[in-house]
Formats: C-alpha cells, sequence, structure tokens
C-alpha cells in the first residue's frame, strides 16, 4: 500500500477534491436509487450501491493509470484514437433505437460486463488533446483557413455531426470547448467567427431538414424543441413534470435540509440518481449541501486553472483547458437544470451520479489533468518541447 501511495503524483488538491466527491456521491446514489427499484422496479438499492461503487473503483483505477503517463504521450494516443471514436460513433447511430425498451442512439452495451458505454464522452476527451495537439504543432505559424480545413475543422465537425442526432447539450458543450482552445491556442480570431457561423447555420439546417421530413434519420428535434418550449413558458408545469418535481424537492430542502435519506421527492422525481440527483442532494442536505457541493467544483475548477498556468509547455497548457473545464461546465449545467435556469439536457453530475460508464471518461480526463501536473525535469520538459511537432515517433518509439 505505501507504494502504491508513493506512485501517486500530481495535484494533491485535485485528488482530495475528486476523492471527497466520490465518497459523498454514495449517501445521495444510495438514497435516490428507491426511485429505481420501488418505482421502476429495477434490482435492489444494494445492487445499484455496489454497481456505483464498482464503477468508481475502476474509474480511479483509470485515474491512476492515466496520470502515470507522461502528457507528450497524448499527442499520438490522440491520432490513433481519432479514427477508432470515428468509427465508434458511427456505430452507435447504425445500432437501432432502443436497449431494453430506451432510447440507445447514444449508448453501446459493452458484451462482457454488461454496462452501456456512451461514446461520445470518449470522443470529447480524444478531440480535445487532438485539437490541443494541432494547436501546438502551428503555434509559430501563420495559418490560414484553408490550412486548417482537413487536419482540424474536418474531424471537429465530423465527432459534432456524428453526436448532434442523439445529443444535442453534449454536442454544443464539445463544439464550445474547441472554440474557447482554439482562442485560447492563439487560432485567428477572425476565422472562429466564420467556424462559429457555420456551426449555426449547420444546426438549423439539421433541425429543418427533421421537421420537413421526420423519418429521413434518427433524431430528438421534437424533444429539444418541447424542453426549450417549456424552459420559455414555466407557466406550463404539464410540459415538464421533471422540472416542476426538482423545484419541490429543492423547495422542500430549505436551508438545513431533511436529512440523508429523507427524501420524499424521489419516488416521483424522474432520472432522481442521475440527471436530477442535485435536486435531491438539495432536498436532503438543504442549501448549506448545494452550496457546499458547488464550492468543491469551483475548487476543482481553480485548481484545474493552477495546473493549466503551470505547465510548461504549450500542449499541456491547452490540454489541461481542453478535458478539465468541461467537467466544471458539465456540472453547473445540471445544477443549472435542477433549479430551472437552464432547459433540461440529460447531463450527469460529474462523479455524484449513478450511471454508466460516463463515471469513466470523467475519470480519464482527470487522470490526464493529473498528469500534466506532475513535476517533470527540466530534461524531460527539453524532451517533450523537441518532440511537440513529432508525436507518432515519440509514440512509436517508446512501444
Amino acid at each position: 500500500m505505501r507504494n502504491f501511495l508513493k506512485n501517486i503524483e500530481g495535484d494533491k488538491a485535485i485528488w482530495g477534491v475528486v476523492a471527497l466527491l466520490a465518497l459523498f456521491s454514495f449517501l445521495p446514489v444510495y438514497s435516490a436509487s428507491s426511485n429505481l427499484v420501488y418505482v421502476v422496479g429495477n434490482g435492489t438499492t444494494i445492487g445499484h450501491l455496489v454497481k456505483h461503487g464498482l464503477l468508481l473503483v475502476l474509474g480511479f483505477g483509470i485515474i491512476y493509470g492515466i496520470h502515470r503517463i507522461p502528457t507528450h504521450f497524448f499527442k499520438g494516443l490522440s491520432l490513433i484514437a481519432m479514427p477508432i471514436v470515428l468509427l465508434l460513433l458511427v456505430y452507435t447511430l447504425a445500432q437501432g433505437t432502443t436497449i431494453g425498451g430506451a432510447n440507445a442512439s447514444r449508448w453501446i452495451r459493452l458484451p462482457l460486463v454488461g454496462f452501456t458505454f456512451q461514446t461520445s464522452t470518449l470522443a470529447a476527451v480524444v478531440l480535445m488533446a487532438y485539437v490541443a495537439r494541432y494547436l501546438t504543432k502551428i503555434k509559430d505559424k501563420n495559418t490560414t483557413f484553408t490550412e486548417s480545413i482537413l487536419p482540424l475543422w474536418a474531424p471537429v465537425f465530423l465527432i459534432v455531426m456524428l453526436i448532434l442526432p442523439a445529443n444535442l447539450s453534449t454536442a454544443a458543450i464539445i463544439f464550445f470547448m474547441v472554440m474557447v482552445l482554439c482562442f485560447l491556442g492563439g487560432y485567428p480570431t477572425k476565422y472562429l467567427f466564420g467556424i462559429l457561423g457555420i456551426g449555426l447555420l449547420g444546426l438549423a439546417m439539421f433541425v429543418l431538414t427533421a421537421k420537413a421530413v421526420p423519418d429521413l434519420f434518427p433524431n430528438r428535434v421534437d424533444t429539444w424543441m418541447s424542453r426549450i418550449e417549456s424552459f420559455w413558458n414555466p407557466e406550463d408545469t404539464e410540459s415538464d413534470y421533471q422540472i416542476e418535481k426538482a423545484k419541490m424537492a429543492i423547495a422542500r430542502g430549505g436551508v438545513f435540509g431533511n436529512g440523508a435519506g429523507k427524501s420524499v421527492m424521489k419516488n416521483s422525481l424522474p432520472q432522481s440518481s442521475s440527471d436530477f440527483i442535485y435536486a435531491i442532494i438539495v432536498e436532503e442536505y438543504g442549501l448549506i449541501g448545494g452550496f457546499a457541493l458547488m464550492f468543491f467544483y469551483l475548487l476543482l475548477l481553480f485548481r484545474i486553472v493552477v495546473v493549466a498556468n503551470g505547465n510548461q509547455t504549450i500542449f499541456g497548457k491547452l490540454l489541461v483547458v481542453g478535458v478539465g473545464l468541461p467537467i466544471v461546465f458539465q456540472a453547473f449545467i445540471n445544477m443549472a437544470v435542477a433549479v430551472e435556469l437552464f432547459p433540461v439536457t440529460g447531463q450527469t453530475l460529474p462523479l455524484i451520479s449513478s450511471g454508466g460508464t460516463s463515471i469513466w471518461m470523467t475519470c480519464l480526463a482527470i487522470g490526464v489533468v493529473l498528469s500534466a501536473s506532475v513535476k517533470r525535469t527540466s530534461s524531460e520538459i527539453e524532451s517533450m518541447e523537441m518532440d511537440e511537432n513529432n508525436p507518432l515517433e515519440v509514440l512509436s518509439g517508446q512501444l
């Protein structure tokens, strides 16, 4: 055990925050899983708790393994993983429409372990590393828009287009983070406005096509429209049952909450253990618990910025921003949905919500951030900087 702890490197504050969030998650997951057991009739509360624990244990194994990999290796890995991710996204869309009676256009089922895997979460991490690699490569060059179409924007738009039909919120977060990364990486701002316009035009064409020819391809446009209409018309309480129940849960919590496991609304709030778990947390732990959780995510954001600022390579800085910030953004989007500051998106609360392998992808991103936070010797840093434009040779030389 001592040898294991000695091998734990990187930012200790990030390790601490992640461990605290993971440990706390067992309480609301155990409480809210009663909805799945007694209302949906799915498994037992102990079973859901054990599954959540298994996902977290394996997730921390991922963090440990990834944080031991030198940061510059992710340049080569992103190039290798990009075609794999594209194939997985295509397969996800082509596999069918349901798994166990639920919409399956976001997931594939892992054959041996029985878990479902959301391919878009892996695609987001890989794409951010890929974009960071490209921006590092052109950092001292006057790149034109034409030169960047194939190496940069073609993969970005392919991934966003493959995710968009099933998951607008994830596609939007990925696209937004790519734009932020490009801005920070020194990509010409005049081109970014054009890319933003192309993205908005593409989204509009997609929606219009889906509405005009509903059976042309599988999509969730009607669901998006319904959620947006419900958000802008809060008086229509029947149109968004989830939000109303979430607000009732938050109102019941008050300042100090009703106590651990004493939520009443968990049995009538759909997705109470995943998408709307923040409402259950506030009901049980009150505004104090809700703000405390928010504080830890803000602390995580602060440490991510510190790690990015302290990294001594351009690639490391951009990589940390690209894979780290979406974790915090997703957390605050989840909280904003629960209090009706944002339309319903289906984004889970990172490291807290129960569910599938999105926990693993969050842990993968955290592992990458921790890898960038590990202090390197001057010779290692010099080697990274020399190899920044030739990642495949670095990777192949180490294998």
